[in-house]
């Protein structure tokens, strides 16, 4: 399910990049993205979450630094769609 998602997330920021930062694609992506890594977070924080602490603490700092550079986006300080797909194709790739 994760993985879909995050596949998800790379096909709206992809059509956001070609549409422009100020698009209505950019605020559907940030939107969405910010609602899976929000999710994602409070899983990955929850004490009945399997993974190893470590991997859950990277994790969820990745996430974080996903939600900021979001941020910066719809705050129009910043157009790094491409950071944003790079890091989440590297997460979404690793989840098995």
């Amino acid at each position: 399910r994760e993985r879909q998602l995050l596949s998800r997330s790379i096909e709206l920021l992809l059509e956001a990049r070609a549409a422009g930062a100020t698009s209505r694609q950019a605020v559907e992506a940030v939107h969405f993205l910010t609602r899976v890594w929000t999710a994602l977070i409070e899983d990955l924080g929850s004490g009945e979450n399997a993974l190893p602490k470590e991997l859950r603490a990277n994790l969820i700092s990745i996430g974080l630094w996903l939600l900021r550079e979001a941020e910066e986006v719809r705050q129009g300080r910043s157009d790094n769609f491409d950071g944003l797909i790079e890091v989440s194709q590297i997460i979404r790739d690793g989840i098995q």
